[in-house]
């Protein structure tokens, strides 16, 4: 149980820095969470032979990433509205 709390954290962490470097550089403040949903599609597309046998510890972590990456975009947000320039 403290690994599946572990990995959901990591992913939120993963996905909230490449989320944010992503909106650093690009200046486009929901890309990430737009890549990251394609992404998962794009997945699911490839693996849907396999999919029969996804379960919530498969499906957990991968909505920790998603909120990682929108948390990333309301992040980015806040700091421009409040005047920081990113790059």
């Amino acid at each position: 149980m403290i690994q599946f709390v572990i990995v959901i954290v990591l992913m939120f962490v993963l996905f909230f820095g490449l989320g944010f470097i992503l909106n650093m550089l690009m200046k486009t403040t929901w890309f990430p969470s737009y890549a990251f949903i394609a992404l998962m599609i794009g997945l699911a597309f490839y693996y849907s032979d396999k999919m029969s046998a996804v379960t919530y510890v498969d499906i957990v972590p991968v909505i920790g990433g998603l909120a990682g990456a929108v948390v990333s975009g309301t992040t980015i947000r806040t700091l421009r509205i409040k005047g920081f320039k990113m790059f």
